[in-house]
């Protein structure tokens, strides 16, 4: 591991995920991290994009939980084989970083539409395509069609979602359910025993489908490990 600038702490702003609350990250910019450190970073409950890496140091609040799926004991409950089979006519490609304008072109209807964001090429391409540990993306193609791609890291002994995006066109096919179960597939046939789904905040709604992949573990942050359900 390279490490270019940190740790350190940035400055107090409002939550995105919970209203009247201030939110606070510890942070560091680094590259050349292999997948023992990556494991390492995640099992602590770290979370990156491009070279930043990152974690919850917010006063008085630790109500950012990182989940992470046991591969080889996922179930897929009633609901998901319902989504799995609605999409049984998709490919997905798993492969090396490749960008497109067609990508950008996702995450930006994406975030247009689902956050009201507008997004930036460069800071897009720094974010997704400057790898700084073994990365994988995930395509998703429609018939020729490409509606929805993925961006993950691959750990010694696991793979973890960074972000998925789709066209909103397609938004009836709960895609972003269905990228979480090609995900673990794709680590379980790997040999990876987890697959990180990022950080769960019970009281918000929008990643209330997080709390559905079972069996699962969630980080504690003052006992320093993971406890399963």
């Amino acid at each position: 591991m390279r490490i270019i600038q940190g740790p350190q702490r940035d400055d107090l702003a409002p939550c995105p995920y919970l209203p009247q609350q201030r939110k606070q990250y510890e942070f560091f910019f680094a590259h050349s991290i292999d997948g023992r450190e990556l494991s390492e970073l995640l099992a602590t409950g770290w979370r990156k994009f491009g070279l930043y890496y990152f974690r919850p140091a917010c006063p008085g609040c630790r109500r950012c939980i990182p989940l992470r799926v046991r591969t080889q004991e996922f179930c897929l409950s009633r609901s998901q084989r319902r989504i799995a089979k609605k999409n049984s006519e998709l490919r997905v490609v798993f492969g090396p970083l490749r960008f497109s304008e067609r990508v950008f072109e996702i995450y930006l209807e994406h975030s247009r539409v689902r956050f009201s964001l507008d997004v930036d090429r460069e800071d897009f391409i720094c974010n997704f395509f400057l790898p700084s540990c073994p990365s994988l993306q995930a395509e998703y193609f429609l018939g020729e069609e490409l509606v929805a791609v993925g961006f993950l890291d691959r750990g010694k002994d696991c793979l973890s979602s960074v972000y998925f995006c789709f066209d909103p066109r397609y938004s009836k096919l709960n895609l972003g359910t269905y990228s979480v179960l090609r995900e673990i597939d794709c680590a379980r046939s790997r040999g990876l025993p987890y697959y990180y789904l990022g950080y769960f905040v019970p009281e918000c709604g929008r990643m209330a489908y997080k709390d559905h992949f079972r069996p699962r573990e969630h980080f504690d942050w003052e006992e320093g490990g993971w406890e399963g359900i």
